[in-house]
């Protein structure tokens, strides 16, 4: 049975620094695999060994990862990453309200928690040789990422806050992600 798997990933440089999302170098890659109900994390040197984990998803679930973590890997994957079935969460939202809002501004509105950092933070963590705590906080953006999900797959809602208080944005067909698939939809481009 194939099931989805939820991504975040850590760069090792800035846009300050880059211009291009394929140049930015991947330092850490997150993933919740529900196959096995698994946390998972790769360096870059362990790239290779997440690959069969996508490939073999259902779906692949993150906050942004059209626009930013699948092209940052991109270079990282002997395929092309752009053939994964994915959901965005922030794409859902900004074509519900019209808005792109951040991770941490729905977590809060939703679950009542907050991110442990921000993104400048794991480059200084990578920078600085802190392997332990970069691991750590991209695995919390992972998880608050498959909680939000999660939530919105089961409640049918995800919320958000506003001038006048919680904004209810409807996920009424989040719940067919989560619906183990029989079928093979592989696309698999490493030799196994």
């Amino acid at each position: 049975m194939r099931a989805p798997v939820v991504i975040d990933l850590e760069t090792k440089k800035t846009f300050r620094e880059v211009k291009d999302n394929k140049d930015l170098g991947v330092s850490m890659l997150g993933l919740y695999n529900y196959s096995d109900q698994k946390q998972y994390s790769f360096e870059e040197k362990d790239l290779p060994k997440a690959f069969p984990l996508l490939e073999g998803a259902s779906i692949v679930i993150g906050f942004n990862i059209i626009s930013f973590d699948l092209p940052v890997l991109q270079p990282y994957y002997p395929g092309k990453v752009g053939d994964f079935k994915t959901f965005d969460i922030i794409d859902y939202v900004k074509d519900s309200i019209g808005r792109r809002l951040s991770l941490n501004d729905l977590v809060w509105a939703t679950l009542g928690k907050k991110k442990s950092g921000h993104g400048l933070l794991a480059i200084e963590y990578y920078r600085a040789g802190k392997i332990d705590e970069l691991r750590s906080y991209c695995m919390d953006d992972v998880m608050l990422t498959k909680e939000l999900f999660d939530y919105g797959a089961l409640r049918n809602e995800i919320v958000y806050l506003n001038e006048r208080g919680k904004v209810s944005i409807p996920t009424n067909d989040w719940k067919k992600y989560l619906i183990p698939d029989d079928a093979d939809h592989s696309h698999l481009t490493l030799p196994f």
